[in-house]
């Protein structure tokens, strides 16, 4: 039998809507059109597809024990959210980033304000928009009887190898992703002596907030240059950061993901839906990118209605129907 949770769990969110005519000339004139087959400044980075409304819908349905959920975002609340939720917060950026930083259009960079969040919960999970639950889950699906976070990551041997060998051998340099990861597993290799190879799982993450806030304080000079990045660079520390420094201080449960458990979707490859239906994770993900079009978007929105057909309480009642 599984020991119980105790704590409050929080859940928080980035959410931004792309196409609103405030945000974009804001953005435009800071970083410059968006452009549209751009990993780092593309439109998947910023286009609403209405996934927040469809993960809410899937977190009511399948953990409800979440206490309040926090949605980060830039002057922005989606049209549909019913804001007087008791369980809701809407945290705009300026409550949380220093203004020396601002605007800012990186997630890379406002993952890593997430902990200074005004009352949210020591014991946290973080979401992307486009990231559901598909079975019920529980609170000791995110943290063991003991406190820490479980740690979900994809088996890779030989990452270090993996990576020199594709940059330095075969000249082909690493994405963007690939690359920010590698940062923060760098620094941590640096202090700790310790590379970890694990690769995120890609959707909801577990996280304490004082670990959080320590991890800041403990690479302030390194994560500075990143902080003032407004759009994506290769020089960003992803959030593994947070993770790599628990796993070296073995202060978390690390839990190798499969398909069964933890899947990532492009939603511009129309058979990845049918892997969904193969194997019913527990998470799963959808992610949008350069490679995807208007089309590629309906499709996936279409898939996540028919996924999740019923209204949360966390919509306005007006569109419920």
């Amino acid at each position: 039998m599984k020991n119980k949770c105790d704590f409050d769990i929080d859940l928080v969110y980035l959410w931004v809507d792309g196409a609103d005519p405030v945000w974009l000339a804001k953005k435009n004139e800071v970083c410059g059109a968006v452009i549209s087959d751009a990993a780092t400044n593309g439109v998947g980075r910023y286009v609403d597809n209405d996934e927040l409304k469809y993960s809410l819908r899937s977190i009511e349905c399948y953990a409800p024990w979440i206490r309040k959920i926090f949605i980060v975002t830039d002057s922005q609340i989606p049209k549909w959210l019913d804001a007087s939720n008791p369980r809701i917060r809407i945290v705009d950026h300026r409550e949380i980033i220093p203004g020396q930083y601002l605007p800012c259009f990186n997630s890379s960079v406002i993952e890593h304000f997430i902990c200074k969040i005004p009352g949210l919960s020591e014991h946290f999970l973080y979401a992307n928009d486009d990231m559901f639950i598909n079975r019920c889950v529980s609170p000791e699906d995110f943290f063991a009887s003991d406190g820490f976070p479980v740690v979900r990551c994809n088996r890779r041997f030989f990452r270090r190898l993996t990576l020199w060998m594709r940059e330095k051998v075969l000249r082909k340099g690493m994405s963007h992703y690939n690359r920010i990861v590698n940062n923060a597993a760098v620094l941590v290799k640096e202090k700790y002596g310790v590379f970890v190879g694990s690769k995120a799982h890609h959707n909801i993450d577990s996280y304490l907030k004082s670990d959080c806030c320590k991890v800041e304080e403990m690479f302030a000079d390194a994560l500075a240059p990143t902080f003032i990045n407004h759009v994506r660079r290769d020089n960003d520390i992803q959030r593994s950061l947070y993770h790599y420094v628990a796993l070296a201080e073995q202060r978390c449960h690390l839990k190798y993901v499969n398909q069964k458990s933890s899947l990532r979707l492009h939603n511009h490859i129309p058979r990845h839906f049918e892997r969904l239906e193969k194997y019913n994770p527990l998470f799963f993900c959808i992610n949008d990118s350069q490679y995807a079009d208007d089309e590629d978007r309906r499709r996936a929105t279409r898939f996540l209605a028919g996924r999740f057909p019923e209204k949360s309480t966390f919509e306005i009642l007006s569109k419920r129907h």
